[in-house]
């Protein structure tokens, strides 16, 4: 028993180490996949995806996605205590994941609502905030986000739905690019429902907002 016990505490500690030095490769090296690609390239036939690094991605769209899915991004550490505390007070009806904790769910996981998952997400999220720049963040996440079926990473997007690259996207076309990221498959940012000009329309404000009170400074130029 005793050395079964140091058997799995080497592996343990193996598996840690291993994990740890995926992290620290991915914060300078680009992600080529995600499991969640994979899968859907393998159902789809193919996907459309091209890495762009954030330097050619307009400043809109950095900003429209914090102030869609994670406004606190500057000033958390991976987890947005308040955001967990609103949730937990509404019930569970309201996210509370911010984007740090998107990236390692979709670049190291596996979608699901399972424990094992939410225990690893939990272990690798503030590493990622320790070892990855504020920017790296933002860039990976930019990159593997879906915006329609098989179209993966702003560049994809911004062709797909506009026909310019993502540097050329405009506060609108970006608001509505960040209001399609919930459910990208029930979505179109080229063709808005009634509801999705309202939600862009918030990310605009939203935007403008964190810009101009500091919370976009660790991510901008």
């Amino acid at each position: 028993m005793r050395m079964l016990l140091r058997l799995v505490l080497r592996l343990s500690l193996i598996a840690c180490a291993l994990m740890a030095f995926w992290v620290l490769v991915y914060s300078v090296v680009n992600p080529p996949a995600t499991y969640y690609i994979l899968s859907e390239k393998r159902r789809l036939g193919d996907v459309d995806r091209l890495w762009v690094p954030l330097e050619s991605v307009t400043p809109h769209m950095a900003r429209s996605v914090v102030a869609a899915e994670d406004a606190n991004f500057c000033n958390h550490w991976g987890f947005d205590v308040d955001a967990i505390r609103a949730a937990i007070e509404e019930g569970g009806n309201r996210g509370a994941s911010t984007l740090t904790q998107q990236v390692v769910k979709n670049v190291f996981l596996w979608h699901g609502r399972n424990w094992s998952r939410k225990m690893l997400e939990a272990v690798l999220t503030p590493l990622v905030e320790a070892t990855w720049s504020k920017r790296r963040i933002i860039e990976v996440y930019l990159n593997i986000a879906e915006f329609d079926e098989g179209v993966f990473g702003i560049e994809a997007a911004s062709r797909h739905y506009f026909g310019v690259s993502p540097a050329k996207l405009t506060s609108v076309q970006a608001a509505r690019l960040a209001a399609v990221l919930p459910s990208p498959k029930t979505r179109s940012a080229s063709k808005p429902s009634a509801s999705l000009r309202r939600r862009a329309a918030m990310i605009m404000d939203g935007a403008a907002t964190i810009n101009a009170d500091g919370r976009a400074g660790c991510f901008q130029d």
